[in-house]
């Protein structure tokens, strides 16, 4: 048997080894493909340190320096692409296209948009006063070093969420991927610090429940944490950053609604709304996950669905003809098996799917539920996974208020040929973003994040770069 290949630390531009290592596995095998380095506590200081003496003159560089800088990261991305999307597949399971064309190039391919976006945004000087008495301006300065914390399911091009908006702004990074996931991650920090200066970025790898984590979210030398992940985890970061007062962007878990009305063309939006809720195998925090459907095309709808569910491609995501790949990780197979359990015992009619596919790996059918309503655990918790709870309403009125009931607000939809009343409809759901006609499409030039246990602070464009800045105001006095 061949040695698994090992990926090492990045700290201070130079690759940094452990005493031990963990294993990462192939979800669609369920056996491991690579080891890496199993950091802890003293590697998160020295990364800090080696961050905190880099600052200065990385702030420092003309705007248009740092500008080009992270326009030569997109280049770096794009000049690997076919073997990041490899690793992608590898430690996520998604196929290399998938259904809807998500997969592994979208998302190496979103990594090389979202840089190329970000490198060309600005936040200029704002006067708000100048005249014979004064000039006052309004200057964004960066933070320092900057905390990041990804996840699992989009690893790569959340990375990139985290640290291109932050090096932008002119902070410097210490990165921790999720041990789950770590590998495509590592290869990129490895690929940018050739073209970035030494303690600019870096990358410190923990095995599950490593010190890791916890150290960067109290440390006093880190000026800011933004995390992608679970409501739990990010109220422990939340408590763990207090004691150092450190700046916070958090984006959490959502249980996001789809509210269909009734003058829909059932077999027009049943493509669209199946992706919104199937695409990376639901693991996505804004996939579509409670359908609310009104009475009048309910079972029409249904029927739709289900016929989608039975013909997707369900398979390793090497096989070009694989639309869908396996869940992540075992342990959300677990959660996603104990939820549509407890679904059964609700009284949930399971009209396709419900169970695990044969075979190695962690695959599981995707699944239609009907016959179950707020309560349950599938319509009220985030399963995050291919199950989908269908929901029928007749009170358009009432189902907006069901489904603000939650206490998630990532994400909603409203779907309608009706655009006026779908709009004045999306305006009174409780989240961060509302989609009329499609739902989860974000942007690099359009703010997002949630409200209420879905997070703090927003990401993307002017307003997501603003939060990797403090302010400060400058008063010259005229006279």
């Amino acid at each position: 048997m061949s040695e698994l290949p090992l990926y090492s630390m990045i700290i201070d531009g130079k690759p940094v080894l452990a005493a031990t290592t963990f294993d990462v596995i192939n979800p669609a095998s369920g056996a491991a493909f690579a080891r890496v380095a199993a950091g802890d506590a003293t590697h998160v200081d020295a990364a800090v340190a080696a961050a905190r003496a880099a600052f200065p003159g990385w702030a420092a560089l003309p705007d248009g320096e740092r500008s080009r800088l992270i326009g030569a990261l997109a280049e770096v991305l794009q000049a690997n692409m076919p073997e990041l999307m490899r690793l992608v597949t590898l430690e996520t399971g998604k196929p290399q296209d998938g259904l809807n064309h998500v997969g592994a190039g979208m998302e190496v391919g979103g990594a090389i948009a979202w840089t190329q976006a970000t490198s060309q945004l600005a936040l200029p000087v704002e006067v708000v006063q100048d005249n014979a008495e004064a000039r006052v301006e309004v200057h964004r300065k960066p933070l320092g070093v900057v905390g990041s914390i990804t996840p699992w399911n989009w690893p790569l091009m959340i990375a990139i969420w985290h640290i291109m908006p932050a090096l932008r702004a002119g902070n410097t990074v210490v990165l921790k991927p999720s041990e789950l996931t770590p590998v495509t991650t590592a290869r990129f920090v490895e690929l940018a610090n050739a073209v970035l200066p030494p303690g600019v970025l870096n990358l410190v790898t923990g095995a599950a429940g490593s010190a890791v984590g916890p150290a960067m979210t109290t440390h006093p030398g880190i000026e800011k944490i933004v995390f992608t992940g679970s409501t739990a985890t990010g109220r422990k970061i939340m408590g763990n950053a207090a004691a150092t007062l450190k700046r916070l962007t958090l984006e959490l878990g959502g249980n996001d609604a789809g509210i269909v009305l009734p003058d829909v063309d059932v077999k027009a939006v049943a493509p669209k709304l199946f992706a919104a809720a199937f695409h990376n195998n639901g693991q996505t925090c804004a996939c579509l996950k409670r359908l609310y459907v009104h009475a009048d095309m309910y079972d029409e709808l249904c029927a739709e669905l289900v016929a989608l569910a039975r013909a997707v491609k369900v398979g390793d995501g090497f096989d070009p003809a694989s639309e869908l790949g396996p869940i992540q990780n075992r342990m959300q197979l677990e959660k996603v098996e104990a939820i549509a359990a407890d679904a059964h015992r609700a009284g949930g009619q399971f009209l396709c799917g419900g169970e695990r596919l044969p075979g190695p790996g962690y695959f599981y059918a995707p699944t239609i539920v009907v016959g179950l309503d707020e309560g349950s655990r599938l319509v009220d918790e985030e399963p995050f996974g291919p199950i989908l709870p269908v929901i029928k309403y007749s009170d358009v009125d009432e189902v907006i208020v069901r489904a603000n009931r939650n206490s998630n607000g990532l994400g909603g939809s409203i779907w309608a040929r009706d655009l006026v009343r779908a709009a004045a409809l999306a305006s009174r759901l409780e989240c961060g973003t509302v989609w009329v006609n499609e739902h989860g499409a974000v942007q690099p030039d359009a703010p997002f994040g949630g409200i209420k246990q879905s997070g703090i602070g927003v990401e993307f464009g002017l307003h997501g770069l603003a939060e990797f800045t403090s302010i400060q105001t400058i008063k010259v006095m005229q006279d």
